[in-house]
């Protein structure tokens, strides 16, 4: 049968099928566009590689490990606060640490880290400049989402030294409630409670950092 058209009815219906599954088509891809309109720019910081994508392999890390030449993380006996329990990989060298009860009695400062994340290399050597000051707090590097050998690759080229621990199972992550975006900076206060810098900068310099320091000691006596 002919419509006024002049199309079959299996013409027709072949049709009707094109269109469903041009429809179906564009459904699918939807939420991978993430429903952006032209023009706008996905997130600056873009997911990474976990760490967990691999076994932790000390042994593997040896090369890496000496290259870098990170000092010793911190250890200690017993901690308090939100921290107290966590135990995760040292970065620079075999074994676990409990970062809360390294840096235990004394304020620290924790930057949450990637190698991936481009302002967190860029203000790597601002945190570094500032840890080699004589009235500086204790600084450790807390490198997430990220290869160990990337790590230790960027801070071989940078040359920072500062002692790093990984968190492979986002064990400490989930403890300190760390954003989706990084960097993220936080004061490890003498008594174990924790407070994030906000606005969470970059730093550009020692002095910046220490001056972030300052602000959260002051409001946190």
């Amino acid at each position: 049968m002919t419509s006024r058209t002049g199309l079959t009815r299996r013409e027709l219906l072949a049709a009707g099928v094109v269109v469903v599954l041009a429809a179906i088509g564009v459904a699918a891809l939807w939420p991978a566009l993430g429903g952006r309109h032209s023009g706008e720019s996905a997130p600056s910081t873009a997911p990474a590689p976990s760490a967990t994508a691999s076994p932790w392999d000390d042994a593997a890390l040896e090369p890496a490990r000496r290259a870098a030449g990170l000092p010793a993380c911190p250890t200690g006996d017993s901690a308090v606060g939100p921290l107290a329990g966590v135990v995760v990989p040292c970065l620079g060298a075999p074994g676990v640490v409990s970062p809360a009860a390294g840096l235990a009695g004394h304020d620290a400062l924790l930057n949450v880290w990637a190698s991936w994340c481009e302002p967190c290399r860029a203000e790597l050597p601002a945190l570094a400049e500032y840890a080699a000051r004589p009235d500086a707090v204790p600084v450790l590097e807390v490198n997430v989402r990220d290869r160990p050998e990337a790590a230790l690759a960027l801070f071989a080229d940078l040359g920072v030294r500062l002692p790093s621990v990984a968190d492979p199972d986002g064990a400490l992550s989930a403890a300190l409630r760390l954003p989706p975006a990084l960097p993220a900076t936080y004061l490890l206060y003498a008594d174990g409670r924790v407070a994030q810098v906000l606005p969470p900068t970059p730093f550009r310099s020692a002095d910046e950092v220490a001056a972030a320091v300052a602000r959260l000691r002051s409001a946190g006596s």
